[in-house]
């Protein structure tokens, strides 16, 4: 388990996906990684559009359920690779259509992938956080229970599927129009605070377990 390596947060794996550079997305992702470097951690972004990332499965990348030595495409498993190597992964995105926008869901399809990520012994270590920036305000999205829907997917639909035991969602909501962009920065940095706090007791509880 990642954890075991120390008391705190050592590396943190920041996944994040709007096709412009000058987001609000981007102000969030931007938050997130000076907290991760001010709290010591080592930070390993990946833009999955400036990185030119294909979010559709071809067959190279489908699951192959019967073969044990099937291999996927260097792209994946590389990919595979670097969020096995965090102690905490963030996934940062804007909710359209009140899920993962098609890049990061393509991620997820041939990154989080069987055998890699979840299956035969396979799964992820790391806690895991998903950042959507909504542009409606909280209670619209309330009221036809879309965060729900939203929690139980990301939370049991994906990151529990992947064996993560540490998986939790935050949504910063009325991000459309003139947001205030200092109110998302806020938001962002008290999610990595927040996030990195957590997961740091959880390594301290491993390192030294409480006495009777």
């Amino acid at each position: 388990m990642a954890l075991r390596r120390g008391e705190v947060v050592t590396h943190v794996h920041l996944v994040w996906t709007h096709p412009r550079t000058d987001s609000l997305t981007a102000a969030v992702v931007d938050e997130m990684s000076k907290v991760f470097v001010e709290a010591g951690a080592t930070v390993d972004v990946l833009d999955l559009y400036r990185a030119g990332f294909d979010p559709v499965l071809g067959v190279d990348d489908e699951p192959h359920w019967e073969d044990p030595d099937w291999t996927y495409t260097a792209e994946a498993e590389g990919l595979a690779e670097r969020v096995k190597a965090a102690d905490l992964v963030f996934i940062v995105f804007p909710v359209w259509w009140y899920s993962l926008p098609a890049m990061a869901k393509g991620y997820i399809d041939r990154v989080w992938n069987y055998r890699l990520l979840y299956g035969e012994g396979h799964r992820i270590s790391a806690a895991v956080r998903w950042v959507g920036l909504v542009g409606w305000p909280e209670h619209a999205l309330a009221k036809r229970g879309f965060d729900d829907m939203m929690v139980k997917h990301l939370n049991s639909g994906i990151a529990g599927f992947c064996g993560v035991e540490d998986t939790r969602v935050h949504l910063l909501f009325d991000s459309l129009g003139d947001p205030d962009v200092a109110r998302f920065r806020k938001g962002a940095r008290d999610a990595a605070m927040q996030s990195l706090a957590a997961v740091s007791d959880v390594a301290r509880s491993i390192q030294h377990p409480p006495t009777r």
